[in-house]
């Protein structure tokens, strides 16, 4: 059947239930006399009995596993039994005595419906807070304490029975309408003006069974009650609405949908509010006039519970308060955040139209603070950094962390030039020595300027064009740079070049150069470095320096690391295939080492090519070994229990620490460049290197210095005992084809003054052009 006809189905019950009330309550208002004909009496009756039905074809439907459901239809069927038996013996002429087995039914009716609201009310506010329950029970209270007061006579008059049973069926029925009346309260502090979606019918039809009762009770005690007027049909029309809930709730399969939280807001507080009000006008009145206990004892319990409520209240808005504060401050430095810049940026630049300027800052090398001293000294040293750039600002200046070392100035009114001057001053302030647990440290911070209105019209605009700007003065190494339109050009062709640079990955355009280490006992070669070069299809042949920090900053580091190895194995290969067993030692960053499946991965590509494990070295650098010292040991002891060489690359830069020299499998030290180049004319450099080597071979260990350019650094490091060699001075790194030839012309050195200067084989790829002309050997620190 199609679910609109299912539909149509259940549903005549309920239009034949609205038409028999509709009739039944017309005809009351038109004839009050009516009550006197028998067949609109048992009218009535039919008009009371089908809402029960209607309720009973729902408990079919969803069936007895939702409570709610059944405890309201269990509840008007009490009801109608009760009006039943009323109406049986008025029927049949008899007296209808008081208490009676009606009085049964009726009284039934009020737990049981009670409970069916219990029952609904916890399904349909399953994680409902304390607070909204307390707001529930302050609605609940004052609605009871006002009614008592109505009621008071009412309660008198049942106290008046002389049988104790008729005195308990007399109270019973004005304390549940006070319950009636409470639960209601309660329901609609709970749900506010959420519960009419779900909640109407049912709230109403309480509603008017609740007053039905209270007004016929008023008009017993004072003996104005007639039978046949319109207040007959206000338990008829109460129980329809009833059960037309129940009817809906059977559509929604049995239960409302669950609300986690409740009413919230202001329309939350209304009913307390007002029940707090109607407690203390209650309290108000019983000093001036006599009112029942009851209620004054409602209203005093209402007063306490609001009073209660009312403390929740202030810690709640305590707690707000301190989370909003929370939420646009910085956890670390206690200054704004990217979110209060945004907010406090809005309102600025929205004033009036005045210059201001927004400072971009980034520390320099910040992560090599956090590398070699800890996170807890880089975190002492940020916040240090915070207090120093407040103190260079005016009040009305706003500064805020934006994450990482990465901080923003908002400055109020500024031109440009103030503003360079503002970013010189806080360059100046961050150049003293910070003092982190004993130990000096120096820094420097790249500042990138964008002015408002110039540059942008909101904070969105302004940051990204800082960005622009601070990249630019940290590769120009300038300190600081502002903001200018041929700057949006240097960053579309800094994200052109990372596209070019993925599109080479992908075919083969990066190619690799090999420079040999000389042994400096025999002078003989038995290893070389692969560096990376890219053979650019326009620009030519460009070195590392052009773009590996592109690789990095775009996370493409794993995939040339991938290139090199491949290339660098390829021709290892080659070179033990054809009787000339060299070791090619090729770097690893510290990104490319954070896989912790390298050590497999290397050894599954060292095994396809058919060589043994020692044709490679990985060189790493400082910046590994101190960022996680025990992911670096678990990895390099698996490199190095496989046969793979170790080599510490750029050693004595950064911040170091020789416990990992102790602690950590490696087989070299590659003394870097800066300490090689002044040997020709500063003992004090030939002192530094004498002791390293000394340092080196304590620990058994192979030293290497790289960067070798003259002759005497060479003859110097000969007498020393360095171990090896490389540098311009024996070959810049070339490729494949002309090593080969270079190895052919190469002699070991005779003498320490007799080396010969071998002539170079000419490149085997295009020349390098403009913008990527081989400089020092720095250029190839790759």
């Amino acid at each position: 059947m199609p679910l609109r006809t299912r539909v149509a189905s259940r549903a005549w019950l309920v239009w034949v239930m609205g038409l028999l009330v509709v009739v039944y309550t017309v005809g009351l208002a038109l004839h009050g006399e009516a009550h006197s004909s028998l067949a609109f009496g048992w009218f009535g009756l039919l008009a009371l009995c089908v809402p029960a039905l209607v309720c009973w074809r729902a408990v079919w439907r969803v069936g007895y596993r939702h409570w709610e459901v059944t405890l309201a239809a269990a509840a008007l069927t009490c009801f109608a039994a009760g009006e039943s038996y009323v109406a049986a013996v008025v029927a049949g002429g008899g007296p209808l005595p008081f208490p009676s087995a009606a009085d049964v039914g009726f009284l039934l009716y009020y737990p049981l419906m009670l409970a069916a609201l219990v029952v609904a009310v916890t399904r349909r506010y399953p994680g409902v807070a304390s607070a909204v329950w307390l707001d529930s029970a302050v609605g609940s209270l004052g609605a009871a304490s006002v009614l008592a007061v109505l009621l008071s006579p009412v309660l008198d008059s049942a106290l008046e029975h002389t049988s104790a049973m008729a005195t308990a069926v007399a109270v019973a029925y004005p304390v549940f309408d006070l319950a009636f009346v409470a639960a209601i309260a309660g329901v609609a502090a709970l749900g506010g003006t959420h519960m009419f979606k779900q909640w109407g019918a049912l709230g109403s039809g309480l509603t008017v069974f609740a007053a039905t009762d209270v007004v016929y009770a008023w008009q017993q005690t004072t003996n104005t009650y007639a039978v046949g007027t319109v207040l007959d049909a206000g338990w008829a029309i109460g129980l329809t609405q009833m059960a037309l809930w129940v009817h809906r709730a059977a559509d929604r399969d049995g239960s409302p949908t669950p609300d986690a939280h409740g009413q919230t807001g202001a329309a939350g507080l209304l009913v307390p509010v007002l029940a707090t009000v109607a407690g203390l006008v209650v309290l108000v009145v019983s000093s001036q006039t006599p009112v029942s206990p009851l209620a004054v004892a409602l209203a005093a319990v209402t007063l306490l519970a609001a009073t209660a409520r009312t403390q929740i209240a202030f810690r709640r808005v305590a707690r707000l308060v301190e989370l909003r504060r929370q939420v646009a401050t910085d956890e670390l430095t206690g200054l704004p955040n990217r979110r209060a810049l945004y907010a406090e940026g809005e309102v600025q630049l929205a004033g009036p139209e005045q210059p201001r300027g927004l400072l971009l800052l980034d520390l320099d090398k910040f992560k090599e603070v956090n590398d070699s001293l800890g996170h807890h000294a880089g975190d002492l040293m940020l916040v240090q950094v915070g207090a120093r750039l407040r103190g260079r600002l005016r009040p009305e200046d706003v500064l805020a962390r934006l994450g990482g070392d990465e901080f923003a100035v908002l400055l109020h009114e500024a031109d440009p030039d103030q503003a360079v001057v503002v970013a010189v001053k806080l360059r100046a302030a961050l150049a003293e020595p910070f003092a982190l647990e004993g130990i000096a440290l120096h820094t420097s911070v790249s500042v990138g300027i964008a002015l408002f209105p110039d540059h942008g019209a909101d904070l969105s605009a302004l940051l990204r064009k800082a960005d622009i700007a601070l990249y630019k003065a940290k590769a120009s190494g300038s300190g600081h740079h502002v903001y200018s339109s041929a700057d949006d050009a240097s960053d579309a062709t800094r994200l052109q070049t990372v596209e070019e640079l993925r599109a080479g990955l992908d075919s083969n355009q990066l190619v690799v150069h090999y420079q040999p280490k000389v042994d400096l006992t025999t002078g003989n070669v038995h290893s070389v470095e692969a560096l990376v070069r890219w053979d650019h299809p326009t620009r030519g042949l460009l070195y590392p320096d052009v773009f590996l920090g592109l690789v990095e900053e775009f996370g493409l580091m794993p995939a040339l690391t991938q290139v090199v190895l491949t290339v660098a194995l390829d021709q290892a290969a080659v070179w033990h295939a054809n009787g000339r067993p060299l070791t090619v030692a090729v770097n690893l960053s510290a990104s490319s080492l954070v896989d912790d499946h390298l050590p497999e991965h290397v050894m599954s590509m060292l095994a396809a090519r058919g060589v043994p494990t020692d044709v490679l070295q990985l060189e790493i650098t400082e910046e590994f070994l101190m960022a996680d010292r025990d992911r670096a040991r678990d990895i390099l002891t698996r490199l190095r229990s496989s046969g793979i060489r170790i080599s510490i690359d750029d050693y004595g830069t950064g911040y170091s620490s020789l416990s990992y020299l102790r602690d950590l499998p490696v087989d070299e030290l590659k003394l870097d460049r800066s300490f090689v180049t002044p040997m020709d004319d500063d003992p004090r450099a030939v002192a530094l290197v004498a002791s390293t080597v000394g340092l080196a071979h304590s620990l058994g260990l192979r030293m290497v210095a790289e960067g070798v350019e003259t002759l005497v650094a060479y003859n110097q490091l000969k007498r020393l005992g360095c171990d090896q060699a490389q540098g311009y001075f024996m070959s810049r790194p070339i490729a494949a084809a002309d090593l080969d030839d270079w190895l052919r012309t190469w002699r070991p050195v005779a003498g320490l003054t007799d080396l010969p200067q071998p002539r170079l084989p000419a490149p085997s790829v295009r020349p390098v052009v403009s913008g990527a002309a081989p400089g020092p050997q720095g250029a190839d620190a790759a």
